[in-house]
């Protein structure tokens, strides 16, 4: 486990050597609204293959940069893009990107993502607050040898999401009147859609939404101590749903589609924490 510490320092001082801010506040961008970090005075763009052991992102509407720069006077770590479990990365690359924000010092990680809205009352560009998360990719970042050093073996995830953040991002949209709601989020291995019989099994179970990311960083998150944000962009209604057929290109179309909303609502939200 020592090997993982080193690899995270050796990132670290990698960025160090490219800025010498340090934000608290971080973000990751999903499919489609990677052009929030355009907003950023930067001070430092690196892509993910220039930083040691990060893995390159190989999925459309996902850069694969490390922004970092200022925000109406707040400084911010952005990934622009993340690396997903279903492209054959370990759960352990998946959330390496996550730790090393916390090792550089970001206590707040607002974590973002496109998914598919599987409560009827939803539709396509519609936000979602997450307030919870069911884990079904069938593995967890934390599985193995504990590494006390970033985190305790059981991590309490009571909250995964933080409460307060919560209500914030809810009276900021209730404010800019977007449509949206708060909701559960399952995360699935992917990279296949979902079923119309899987469909039914989430919405049974409790979900509102569904994706293929988020979750692992979220458990790696909080396992060290991070407070979580989560908001999801709903792209299309799930199999069942919907009938139309769903794509990609689909899913980064609407993304694009509500970038101005979603864009207002993490630049009020970064004004108001922090």
């Amino acid at each position: 486990m020592r090997d993982i510490i080193k690899s995270l320092d050796e990132a670290v001082k990698f960025i160090d050597s490219k800025t010498s801010l340090r934000p608290e506040i971080g973000i990751t961008l999903g499919s489609g609204l990677a052009s929030f970090a355009d907003l950023v005075d930067v001070d430092a763009v690196i892509p993910f293959a220039e930083i040691p052991h990060f893995s390159p992102s190989k999925v459309q509407g996902h850069p694969g940069k490390l922004v970092i720069g200022m925000l109406n006077g707040k400084p911010l770590a952005v990934f622009q893009g993340r690396i997903h479990y279903y492209e054959g990365h370990s759960m352990q690359q998946v959330v390496f990107p996550t730790r090393v924000l916390r090792r550089r010092g970001v206590k707040t990680q607002i974590i973002t993502n496109a998914a598919g809205g599987i409560d009827p009352n939803m539709n396509p560009g519609h936000l979602m607050i997450i307030k919870d998360h069911i884990n079904l990719t069938g593995d967890n970042p934390l599985r193995g040898i504990n590494i006390d050093e970033l985190g305790p073996r059981f991590p309490d995830m009571t909250d995964p999401f933080m409460p307060a953040h919560i209500e914030t991002l809810d009276a900021i949209m209730n404010e800019l009147k977007i449509a949206h709601s708060i909701g559960v989020y399952c995360g699935v291995q992917g990279p296949t859609y979902e079923t119309a019989a899987e469909v039914r099994y989430l919405q049974t179970i409790g979900g509102q939404a569904v994706g293929m990311s988020t979750v692992p960083e979220v458990i790696a998150a909080r396992h060290m101590g991070m407070d979580v944000v989560g908001i999801s962009c709903i792209t299309n209604l799930a199999t069942g749903i919907s009938n139309e057929k769903i794509s990609h290109n689909d899913v980064t179309v609407v993304a694009k589609r509500v970038e101005k909303d979603f864009v207002q609502v993490l630049t009020q939200f970064i004004a108001k924490i922090g």
